[in-house]
């Protein structure tokens, strides 16, 4: 709805921030201006300033007006603010047009309809027919003050038992059609219920209004839950259960944490942890997640600790990755094998439920496993096809900086695991008892060398970029050199040395290309005249002197199977030259004197 110019501008004047945000957060009067802790974010020392026309928070960012004050402290959308505080001021809000107000109307008289369902069927459940279900709420460890302050109840045994109910509220059939309550008649049938023998729980908006229900039968029948269908107040892939309860728990400080189902919910806040939502029996959408992050700049999302738990949390991760930015992103918990956030807490306590959230993990951290989770990488092909999934996932993400921070995280955990080692862990080949500073200062020059090849001839990545990904480098500007390099391989399509170094300065590395390129007596593969020939040779010498002999053994063993089962003259060359360089290696030329020669080549 389009409101008149200068309406926004009375009820601002009308409306003292000061007044407004202390009713959330206790202020001080600084100067002529107000100061308190961020209502937005956990602080102890106050970084929220009020001003007469604006609050900022020096600590979050969080700044606006007295409207987007009342948008982001009770997730409310505009027009909702806008009357909520034209009321407090004593301004009337603009006419809607006819048709508008003509919806408003309906969608008033609907929300009546279902909160006069709700308090049905909160009565029903006191009546000896909704004993079962109270025994088993009861039996579920729910409280009496739970139970009503949710809203449950009991849908009647038969036909027309809900009609019956709010025959005295002069309801409508058409209405209780038109809001999910019957469903149509067919043929000469009448309407019939669309819930009946079920426990039943209230579906809210953000604003605490009855929008739908959620049903569960008691006993074997199937299915288990239902929802109610779509209808004019309820769109199932906008709605969270708990949303209006979590709302008030956010900002109070409780952790966002979304959830399977109902039980679990409640149980949660019963609990203490009343910033618990859940989607409406199916995975996260778009949509629920925006409102999520309208909560929580990092919301925890919770899954369980098997197999169906796993898949589901990657299903999540790989939806989030296109709508994560630098401000929101999400934590990823895990329960243990064969419980939910009910049974935990039932056995535990409010203490097994804080362990589980203590131990999420940001979504950083944790999607590498759940991309990769059960993939092998054992072969060439295995690693590429992995490789490229950490890639392709990375590059879903909208924030093109955001998206490069994640690419290089995840393919810097997937060059540690196919290396063996974890990040940040020296390898075995490392602690191999040599002379360290003669050993070091060998595997310097060759990687200097190997980099410069790289640097002047940059389209050979796309032929050896796994085998460069697998090379243990040393410390320094050669390891930063091989992880630029491959994250640049990843997302570019010109591979020309003028573009690589020009993208090494705009990523700070300029000195670490120097290096390399300012060996003395470079090889002919390193120049930028060189042979594509000269280029393989060269890059293929250097790499194998800095693969070692174990690892060349490796290699050998896995070229010759290959050989053995595809007879594959391309696998029939490598074996060939893994088997020429430990015949080199046995004969006694060591690296030295293969890296001094190799600087010597004209």
């Amino acid at each position: 709805m389009a409101l008149p110019p200068g309406f926004l501008d009375e009820l601002r004047a009308r409306t003292p921030l000061s007044g407004l945000i202390g009713r959330k957060t206790r202020l001080t009067k600084s100067g002529r201006n107000w100061k308190g802790c961020c209502p937005f974010h956990g602080e102890k020392t106050p970084s929220f300033y009020v001003y007469d026309d604006h609050f900022h928070c020096f600590g979050c960012g969080a700044h606006g007006d007295a409207v987007s004050f009342v948008m982001r402290a009770e997730g409310a959308q505009f027009m909702e603010a806008v009357e909520r505080l034209a009321g407090e001021a004593g301004l009337e809000v603009p006419k809607l047009a006819p048709q508008e107000a003509e919806r408003a109307r309906r969608t008033r008289d609907l929300h009546a309809v279902m909160e006069a369902a709700m308090e049905a069927f909160q009565r029903r459940l006191k009546l000896p027919e909704g004993r079962a279900a109270l025994d088993y709420l009861r039996r579920r460890g729910l409280t009496e003050e739970t139970i009503q302050g949710f809203g449950l109840g009991w849908a009647g045994a038969g036909r027309g038992t809900l009609q019956a109910d709010l025959k005295h509220e002069a309801v409508e059939t058409a209405q209780l059609i038109e809001a999910g309550l019957l469903k149509p008649s067919e043929g000469d049938e009448a309407p019939r219920d669309f819930f009946f023998n079920r426990v039943m729980f209230p579906i809210r908006d953000r604003r605490g209004r009855v929008i739908a229900f959620g049903g569960r039968i008691l006993g074997d029948g199937q299915p288990k839950y239902i929802n109610s269908p779509e209808t004019p107040l309820f769109r199932k892939r906008y709605a969270l259960y708990g949303l209006d309860r979590a709302r008030e728990g956010a900002f109070r400080g409780a952790s966002v944490v979304a959830v399977e189902g109902y039980m679990d919910v409640i149980a949660l806040h019963q609990a203490g942890f009343t910033g618990a939502v859940a989607p409406l029996g199916t995975a996260l959408t778009e949509d629920q997640l925006q409102e999520l992050w309208r909560l929580s700049p990092e919301p925890v999302l919770c899954f369980d600790g098997d197999a169906a738990g796993a898949r589901a949390a990657a299903r999540v991760a790989e939806a989030a990755l296109p709508l994560i930015s630098a401000e929101r992103s999400l934590k990823l918990a895990t329960l243990p094998a064969g419980e939910d956030p009910d049974t935990l807490i039932g056995k535990g306590g409010k203490a097994a439920f804080q362990t589980v959230l203590d131990g999420a993990r940001p979504l950083s951290e944790a999607l590498y496993g759940l991309l990769l989770e059960g993939q092998a990488i054992a072969s060439p092909e295995q690693r590429a096809a992995a490789r490229n999934r950490l890639v392709a996932a990375a590059a879903t993400i909208k924030d093109r900086a955001l998206a490069g921070e994640y690419r290089s995280a995840l393919l810097d955990r997937f060059f540690a695991a196919t290396r063996g080692r974890q990040p940040g862990r020296a390898s075995p080949a490392r602690q191999i008892a040599r002379p360290a500073l003669a050993e070091a200062a060998i595997r310097s020059a060759q990687a200097r060398i190997l980099l410069a090849i790289l640097l002047r001839h940059p389209w050979l990545l796309a032929q050896i970029e796994e085998a460069f990904g697998l090379l243990e480098l040393p410390e320094g500007p050669a390891l930063l050199l091989q992880s630029a390099l491959l994250s640049w391989r990843s997302d570019e399509t010109r591979l020309d040395s003028q573009a690589l170094l020009s993208h090494l300065a705009s990523e700070g590395l300029s000195e670490a290309a120097a290096w390399a390129l300012g060996a003395e007596a470079l090889p002919q593969a390193a120049r930028p005249d060189a042979l594509p020939r000269e280029v393989e040779e060269g890059f293929w010498h250097f790499f194998l002197r800095l693969r070692g002999e174990a690892a060349l053994l490796e290699d050998q063993k896995a070229a010759a199977e290959s050989f053995a089962a595809t007879n594959d003259p391309a696998a029939q060359q490598r074996l060939i030259r893994l088997t020429e360089a430990l015949g080199a290696l046995r004969r006694g030329e060591d690296a030295a004197d293969l890296a001094e020669g190799a600087a010597a080549t004209p």
